[in-house]
């Protein structure tokens, strides 16, 4: 039983109001001794509280009624709750949580240009997006996760030109995507000293777009080695993609849909023979959708990757985790497809997220300041075993390994995910892999305390709900019961920190309720209502972290 939806069902019934405005009405107290949920009946008229409590039949699992001013509280009956919430989580399992929303949702995410591996700023996109694939999922929609590989343009050429200058025909003697980097840097490092080289570039771009078989071979043996690198990040990190989308083999089709706009007098050329879309009358600034010289930008491919992409799924969203940087570029696209007349234009939704700094600034690609994530789950992993190494001296070195493995990556996904996505955030490895306070590494401990407390007492006997009696236990209790609620809100805003802040509030108050209360005593009846309770915590943290893309481990 979901008690809120009965509490509105219930107070749409007495007072007539819409069920959507009565469920924004009712709300959790600050306090617990005002009740579990309270109703505002400002508006209802003079003394509307009172008049509506002598309405309201009281419902079996609400032990009272109270008026307080204008508010009508609530409060539950706990073991009615108890045996209601824990039940139904024994029953349902991992499924505990999960919704029944219908929509068909594409859902792009990573989006790495082939000329340097991937970094810290792709570490949250990817932490961002794969969080919310399995979110949206859990909450019951078809979700195609997808990526947009920009594999060529200006960037792509730039470590492709300093490679054929300055690599000697060499092999990658490290992982294959870094070793393509290092040439993106050495090119930045020389165009200093020889501006010329980025017209050299721009050439080669162009001899590219001819299809030059010198420069496509290059191109594919660089994008290969790119594309290897790739693949092993996203294994280790636990990403994985429906289907990925070339730039290379859409820009063509998007200058069809560059010509077609301006043989229909949507978009124009400029004095440079740029073709334009005019959207000023829209409040927006004029963009080219392609240059002059016939090679395309960004947004020229992106204006029938929308269309393919329809074509492919029909979607009823599509959702793009890009950079908040890109916020114009989303509006300049969403409007340009609706000025071309797209049916799915109104379906698209950009959800952008804010930077990842690092303690010491701004990251830079070009000048080889920037983080790569394969360097911060290195390090983050070495941090890692020296704490799993001081915590516990008698276990092997392979099993050090994969404690450290699994801690790392909880503690850097959770890091990027608890703070709202479109604030920046500065990342810091060693604050991240605190075994206390807002971490993964604390809900991963949580959820290993409660296995082990499992595994000593054993078998759960026969529950008595009414055995739950302390604050603590039923502050346990309501907090179990917020969680589907939690997953649809999560799932609504597409926001992953407000089920990280949930699991947060669940794991205090499970670990208050562990130092509050005997679990494993001579008292059988209350072993065991407390053992389901654990069980219970145990089950919802572990789908709570499972939705974040994060290992719920039964030993720490």
């Amino acid at each position: 039983m979901d008690f809120k939806l009965e509490l509105v069902k219930l107070l749409v019934k007495e007072t007539n109001l819409n069920q959507l405005i009565v469920e924004g009405m009712l709300a959790v107290p600050p306090n617990p001794s005002m009740g579990d949920y309270a109703f505002p009946c400002f508006k209802l008229g003079p003394d509307a509280a009172l008049k509506l409590k002598h309405k309201i039949k009281k419902p079996q699992f609400v032990s009272k009624i109270e008026v307080a001013g204008s508010y009508l509280n609530f409060f539950l009956d706990k073991s009615e709750l108890a045996q209601e919430i824990l039940s139904v989580i024994k029953k349902k399992n991992k499924k505990y949580g999960a919704g029944n929303s219908k929509e068909n949702i594409v859902f792009e995410y990573c989006g790495p240009n082939t000329n340097k591996p991937l970094h810290l700023g792709h570490v949250r996109n990817m932490a961002i997006g794969n969080s919310l694939v399995k979110i949206l999922t859990f909450d019951g929609n078809t979700v195609h996760p997808v990526n947009i590989v920009n594999d060529r343009g200006i960037h792509i050429c730039q470590s492709m030109l300093a490679y054929q200058k300055w690599g000697r025909n060499k092999k990658p003697d490290k992982k294959s995507d870094h070793f393509v980097g290092d040439y993106y840097v050495m090119f930045a490092k020389m165009n200093k000293e020889s501006p010329d080289l980025m017209n050299q570039a721009q050439e080669m771009l162009f001899k590219w777009e001819m299809k030059d078989p010198v420069i496509l071979k290059l191109w594919k043996k660089m994008n290969s080695w790119v594309l290897k690198g790739f693949a092993e990040t996203y294994k280790r990190l636990g990403v994985t993609f429906e289907k990925e989308y070339y730039e290379s083999e859409l820009y063509e089709r998007g200058k069809e849909v560059a010509f077609e706009g301006l043989q229909n007098g949507i978009f124009q050329k400029d004095d440079d023979k740029n073709i334009i879309a005019k959207l000023e009358q829209f409040d927006l600034p004029n963009k080219v959708v392609l240059r002059g010289d016939g090679t395309s930008v960004y947004i020229t491919q992106d204006m029938y990757l929308a269309e393919e992409r329809y074509e492919d799924y029909h979607y009823d969203k599509s959702i793009y985790v890009v950079a908040s940087e890109q916020n114009l570029h989303f509006k300049q696209l969403f409007k340009i497809l609706e000025l071309l007349g797209r049916p799915f234009a109104k379906k698209l939704y950009h959800l952008g997220y804010g930077l990842v700094h690092l303690p010491s600034g701004r990251m830079k690609s070009r000048e080889g300041t920037v983080v790569d994530a394969d360097d911060v789950m290195d390090e983050t992993k070495n941090l890692a075993a020296k704490e799993v190494k001081q915590r516990y001296s008698n276990i092997s070195k392979k099993e050090v390994e994969k404690r450290a493995e699994f801690i790392s990556l909880a503690a850097i996904k959770f890091f990027m995910l608890k703070t709202d996505q479109v604030k920046d955030i500065v990342f810091n490895p060693e604050e991240s892999l605190k075994f206390e306070g807002e971490t993964g590494p604390y809900l991963q401990y949580t959820h290993a305390r409660a296995c082990s407390v499992i595994r000593k007492a054993g078998k759960i006997n026969l529950v008595e709900y009414r055995e739950l009696k302390s604050e603590s236990e039923n502050k346990v209790v309501l907090m179990l019961s917020k969680f589907p609620e939690i997953i649809k809100e999560t799932a609504k805003q597409y926001k992953p920190h407000i089920l990280c802040h949930y699991l947060l509030d669940l794991a205090q108050a499970f670990n208050e309720f562990y130092h509050a209360c005997q679990v494993i005593s001579e008292n059988k009846k209350q072993m065991a209502a407390r053992l389901m309770l654990v069980d219970s915590v145990r089950q919802v943290l572990e789908n709570g972290l499972n939705c974040l893309g994060i290992e719920a481990p039964e030993e720490m």
